[in-house]
């Protein structure tokens, strides 16, 4: 974990309430698709959590949706706004479990991270299939990105606005043969997608987090092997571990 300040480059709509925002500063200590940061807003006591879209060499990519008033502050900051954040947090996707098919789900929010677990994927060779889901076409963003990194891309739309209506489980019978599984979003998604798979896979949990580094125990959830911490020991899990509560 490293505590740094960076700077707001870009800060735009995608959708009427998800905003993408890029930021300069060091991101050193980001190793893994699937981690997070932490974000300090002036006025509100706990940070925001936040997965990481994409990073490079001196600049960050987050998408975040509009939830409640620290992200309705973050979208009206402008260009220039220093941020304090912890970076280097949670535990990411492992990419060299993946084979040579990967498939990679994501729903809503649970998107963003998946797009930099795909750039690595396709930059290994791999080939890569995401399946996307949204309520509405009007909800969709990042379909065209994917596609640029070289994966195939299947969206699905609650009302059939766009792509296969239905479910991002919908869309797995098209896919065809795949090797390996990599999943974000919701845990009614998640749960879905662990039944409707046929290998092994990773889960990265949504969960609601306090200090965010592992401290206050606030965001922990069953596994087979005892309890461990959304923040600390995840946010992926995977697959053979997981213990769905009813």
């Amino acid at each position: 974990m490293k505590e740094t300040v960076f700077t707001v480059t870009e800060n735009i709509a995608l959708t009427k309430d998800v905003f993408r925002m890029k930021l300069s500063g060091c991101t050193d200590d980001i190793t893994a698709p699937g981690q997070f940061v932490n974000i300090r807003l002036d006025g509100f006591y706990l940070r925001r959590p936040i997965s990481v879209c994409d990073r490079t060499a001196g600049e960050l990519t987050l998408i975040y949706k509009v939830v409640g008033h620290g992200t309705e502050a973050m979208a009206k900051m402008p260009t220039g706004t220093a941020l304090d954040i912890l970076t280097g947090l949670g535990n990411g996707y492992k990419t060299e479990k993946s084979g040579d098919r990967p498939l990679l789900i994501g729903g809503g929010v649970g998107v963003p991270p998946l797009y930099l677990l795909a750039k690595e994927l396709t930059a290994q060779g791999k080939a890569v299939t995401v399946i996307l889901g949204f309520r509405t076409s009007a909800d969709a963003f990042y379909a065209k990105e994917f596609e640029a990194l070289g994966a195939k891309v299947l969206v699905a739309t609650e009302d059939g606005s766009v792509g296969t209506k239905g479910f991002v489980t919908d869309c797995i019978p098209a896919v065809g043969d795949y090797t390996y599984s990599y999943c974000c979003g919701p845990e009614p998604m998640l749960k879905a997608v662990y039944k409707n798979t046929k290998t092994s896979g990773q889960y990265s949990f949504e969960e609601r987090m306090g200090c965010g580094f592992g401290a206050c125990m606030g965001c922990s959830c069953k596994t087979l092997y005892g309890n461990k911490r959304i923040c600390k020991d995840g946010p992926v899990l995977e697959k053979e571990e997981i213990v769905w509560e009813k």
